[in-house]
């Protein structure tokens, strides 16, 4: 994952309901969820909720299949741990540099 690709999708996320969905999906797993089925137990309208799936869908953080007329949708394989590992990727490195350029 890149710069770019994490702050699209860490923007996405910066919206509660959005973040619920997310959450949502990624406790359903694989198999993902329907539509229907995130929107009973967010309580978020279904217009609402289309516009908030689609925007994740955009960041690439969600995908959406149809099995027959019920829309699923699940998490992106692995883009969740791509995003915490680009975050964390450089934790704990220090600033050596830093340190050598101030002392000379």
């Amino acid at each position: 994952m890149n710069e770019a690709k994490a702050a699209k999708c860490l923007s996405e996320l910066g919206s509660p309901k959005r973040l619920a969905v997310f959450r949502l999906l990624v406790k359903a797993g694989p198999d993902g969820m329907m539509v229907g089925d995130i929107q009973r137990r967010l309580k978020i309208p279904a217009s609402t909720l289309s516009h908030h799936i689609s925007r994740l869908a955009w960041a690439g953080l969600v995908d959406q299949r149809r099995d027959g007329r019920s829309l699923i949708c699940s998490t992106r394989d692995g883009v969740m741990d791509q995003l915490v590992g680009f975050l964390t990727a450089e934790c704990c490195t220090g600033f050596a540099d830093d340190c050598t350029e101030s002392a000379a």
